[in-house]
């Protein structure tokens, strides 16, 4: 991706979201905003760069820059990109093929054609496993991208479930208080939010125990406060 792209991003007063001009699915009760670093997240991923954005809010009368990080984070776009120093391939590896596949299977979830991206997504993570293993660093990239078109394609159990380990695997992979720990973790519970009834019950466990092992109770309390006044809801 050249990193002079910039997307054009556009929020109505009512919440309707386009970017370059194409409509957006927003899921209920999901901020426009939050799609938008979950469809250009894909696209950082696969680039290794960051993703500029230009920002048009009719809410809040706003425009801003932004950058949409390949960690799934945000910043401003105050300095231009610096690419990083690319890793050597490991002998007999054809970088370049899957390169292709998953610039394909980007471009199909940027099209919302989960029909395509989704089975591509699933047969890139399954080859970076056999070859790299399941915690190598290209594998749990890759399965930060499945999980956005689980998200993305209103899959919000496999989207839970998945955020929920790459939470656990980057804790394991990097420590505490880590920015890719920190966005898995939120990225879990925001999913989790999303389910339907007969479904949240079930994961809230393993979230919330993944929620006190990354970090320190007190900077998930909001989280598992949410996660509780939604449970007794549902009971």
């Amino acid at each position: 991706m050249n990193t002079s792209t910039r997307y054009q991003v556009h929020i109505s007063h009512d919440g309707q979201l386009h970017i370059d001009s194409k409509p957006q699915i927003v899921p209920d009760g999901v901020d426009p905003s939050q799609v938008v670093v979950q469809v250009l997240h894909i696209e950082a991923v696969g680039s290794g760069l960051p993703v500029l954005v230009q920002v048009q809010d009719e809410r809040t009368a706003s425009r801003f820059d932004m950058q949409v990080m390949p960690d799934g984070t945000t910043q401003a776009a105050t300095t231009p990109p610096v690419a990083p120093q690319p890793a050597a391939p490991p002998t007999g590896q054809q970088q370049g093929s899957l390169f292709d596949r998953l610039a394909a299977a980007q471009a199909a979830g940027r099209a919302h054609d989960f029909v395509t991206a989704i089975p591509a997504a699933d047969e890139i993570l399954q080859q970076l496993t056999a070859e790299q293993g399941d915690m190598a660093y290209a594998t749990l990239e890759a399965a930060q991208f499945r999980a956005d078109l689980a998200y993305l394609s209103g899959e919000f159990a496999f989207a839970t479930a998945s955020w929920t380990w790459l939470a656990l695997a980057w804790f394991d992979r990097l420590g505490p208080g880590k920015r890719r720990t920190q966005v898995a973790a939120q990225n879990a519970a925001q999913a989790w939010m999303q389910l339907p009834p007969h479904e949240a019950g079930s994961l809230a466990p393993d979230l919330v125990s993944m929620l006190l092992e990354v970090a320190t109770p007190e900077r998930t309390a909001t989280m598992r406060a949410q996660i509780a006044e939604r449970l007794e809801q549902l009971n």
